[in-house]
């Protein structure tokens, strides 16, 4: 969901914007609002969106975690404007590792203005990059990833060996009571990853796998929340799990949902009720002060009972920083559970968001 949702920032980034040019930012619609292979590409008309991609390395010294996103918002200048110099589109990219070795994050992160040979998001298919950072969708149908930072390169083929997913109904997911409070969303979890990766002077093969999440929205939170928690889980069976919940203030879960898709394709959606999130353990940061919850059992109501996974992460200190760029801190790791892994979102847990 995510996680991802740094959007918070970017949203305020875009109220800054001059009053006479503001504009109305579209609702993505309840019917059908997902279309393949046409929304692997930008939506530049919605407020904003993203390309998330999460995964596991097998490497020389043991299994490390990887984040490769790309957000796009737009800005609040009518396309009427007739200025070259009007931005109209923020990119921005995070990019980070998670090697039990090190112990933290190693990470980067960029901000750029659409044109100008800066960065751009292709509207026909996934083709989006901040100078030399890309995330491009190739003919076969796989995906193309290179990000260069101080500490680490990542440069890898993510190829799919199952179909979309289309979360909620049909790619409408609601996202709080607000039937306004909704994205368009898809994933594409399972991909089969083949690749280098570089540190120092360094450079090994590697293999894993990952998953990409595609979403796009102009309006998500509900203003009494102040955080969410999401999941997506590759699990070794062929199956793929998605959970996600809002809290507010008091940590009440203010929405939920998500999904359970077996390795047949049968696909269970969960609706607000159907999901729930259980502390087993918190780890505090030493630099902000903030606790989260990295150790949980995620319950999910099925036909056949209650399943439950417990979440345990590769290490603790997975917090991500992004006040460079203007966004929040939180907490986004490489998990494990019995029979699977994947990834887990914290957000807010360092304190309220601002909508």
């Amino acid at each position: 969901m995510r996680r991802r949702w740094l959007f918070v920032t970017l949203l305020a980034m875009a109220g800054s914007g001059l009053a006479g040019d503001r504009v109305a930012y579209p609702r993505v619609p309840a019917e059908a609002p997902v279309v393949l292979p046409r929304d692997y590409g930008a939506h530049p008309g919605y407020r904003l969106e993203w390309w998330y991609v999460t995964g596991w390395l097998d490497t020389r010294t043991g299994p490390v975690g990887f984040q490769v996103t790309f957000f796009r918002t737009r800005l609040p200048f009518d396309d009427g404007n007739p200025s070259r110099f009007a931005a109209r589109q923020l990119i921005l990219a995070h990019v980070a590792l998670a090697d039990p070795a090190v112990g933290h994050l190693e990470h980067g992160q960029r901000l750029a203005r659409e044109g100008f040979g800066l960065a751009s998001a292709a509207t026909t298919d996934t083709d989006v990059s901040i100078d030399d950072w890309k995330l491009v969708r190739v003919a076969d149908g796989s995906f193309d990833t290179r990000v260069v930072t101080g500490d680490f390169t990542l440069d890898l083929k993510l190829a799919p060996t199952q179909a979309p997913l289309l979360q909620g109904d049909r790619g409408y997911s609601r996202k709080g009571p607000d039937a306004d409070e909704a994205s368009a969303y898809f994933s594409v979890p399972h991909l089969s990853v083949t690749g280098r990766l570089t540190r120092g002077s360094q450079t090994e093969e590697v293999r894993g796998t990952a998953w990409l999440d595609r979403e796009w929205s102009s309006n998500l939170l509900n203003p009494r929340s102040v955080g969410w928690d999401w999941a997506g889980l590759n699990m070794d069976d062929g199956s793929a799990l998605t959970v996600f919940r809002v809290r507010d203030a008091s940590g009440r879960q203010m929405w939920a949902g998500g999904s359970l898709r077996d390795a047949g394709g049968a696909l269970l959606v969960f609706g607000p009720d159907d999901v729930r999130f259980e502390t087993r353990r918190a780890w505090r940061s030493p630099r902000t002060g903030a606790s989260y919850p990295v150790e949980t059992t995620l319950s999910v109501a099925t036909p056949s009972g209650t399943k439950r996974y417990r979440v345990r992460p590769l290490m603790d200190d997975q917090e991500l920083d992004t006040r460079p760029t203007g966004g929040p801190v939180y907490w986004e790791g490489a998990v494990r559970v019995d029979g699977g892994k994947g990834y887990l979102e914290l957000v807010g847990y360092g304190g309220k968001l601002r909508p």
